[in-house]
């Protein structure tokens, strides 16, 4: 019994059109890796130069292929390379910033969550207004605050140390973290809160027992987003703390500016890559748990 092949007749049109969605996709995707490429470059530039030896950046320039391996300048940018009026590398400095943004993120972070608890579920007259006016300090220019900061630091005693810039930027962040939280909670049916205050629940028992374990989504954003932004503020570390106190990101701009002879730029990569390290951790660890709370928020 013969085989019968049937041939399916190709559409000219389907055929042209599929060419034109692959030329377009190649077309889409060439495009984004070229500024793929750009937006990296400077990346590449800072990783490779903090492993070539001085010598040679000078010699090949600042963007070249490394024909060199040395961990020297990381060594030296910890622990021995002159900054902020010592030579003790910017370790000091490293260690300030984790002691300023632990703090400040994770109470600046749970104040949000009991003011956008109260803003959402426990409205009064008023209160409408009030988170207005909060709100108004996400798009408030730090430098503004920074006359009346000065004076609030000196009239308490906190000037120059690491605890007056936890203060600044716990009150600081307010504004971002009541915004964040106040949002998310406002999807929480009332329903519920109302079910657990006839059942007796006051208003601590609700947010612990019920708002807080439904918070996980908006409290990682909210993190993510502190840790980050006070990791690397730089005005009110240079205008409010000077010397040892100083966070790093203050620290390296004194490591760019400061140098009298050749610029070391080998150690300046090198300390680049050690304050950029806990901010890429947090996004390493946390990138997708950041889009997906902003997701569920934004679907609730």
């Amino acid at each position: 019994m013969a085989n019968a092949i049937l041939e399916t007749p190709v559409d000219p049109f389907a055929r042209a059109a599929s060419l034109r969605s692959a030329a377009s996709r190649i077309g889409v995707y060439a495009f984004l890796a070229f500024f793929a490429l750009i937006y990296l470059l400077p990346l590449f530039v800072i990783v490779t130069n903090s492993f070539r030896e001085l010598p040679e950046i000078a010699r090949n320039g600042l963007i070249a292929w490394p024909h060199s391996f040395s961990l020297s300048a990381w060594s030296q940018a910890w622990a021995h390379y002159c900054v902020s009026g010592t030579c003790e590398g910017i370790h000091r400095n490293f260690f300030n910033s984790l002691t300023m943004t632990i703090p400040a993120t994770i109470v600046s972070t749970l104040l949000g969550a009991i003011n956008g608890y109260v803003l959402s579920k426990w409205r009064f007259p008023g209160s409408e207004a009030l988170f207005a006016c909060m709100t108004l300090g996400v798009f408030m220019p730090g430098q503004i605050s920074l006359l009346p900061w000065a004076f609030i630091l000196g009239s308490l005693g906190l000037s120059n140390s690491i605890a007056g810039l936890v203060f600044v930027h716990i009150i600081q962040g307010l504004s971002f973290t009541t915004l964040f939280c106040r949002n998310y909670y406002v999807s929480i049916p009332d329903d519920l809160i109302k079910a657990a205050r006839i059942d007796g629940a006051g208003f601590w028992r609700i947010f612990w027992k019920i708002v807080l374990p439904l918070s996980p989504p908006i409290l990682i954003v909210t993190i993510i987003w502190q840790f980050t932004g006070i990791w690397n503020e730089y005005l009110f570390g240079v205008v409010f703390t000077g010397g040892t106190q100083q966070p790093i990101t203050a620290a390296l701009v004194a490591l760019q500016t400061g140098q009298q002879n050749a610029h070391p730029y080998d150690v300046a990569s090198a300390a680049v890559l050690i304050g950029a390290v806990p901010p890429l951790l947090i996004y390493f660890f946390g990138g997708k748990y950041f889009v997906r709370g902003l997701t569920q928020g934004a679907v609730k």
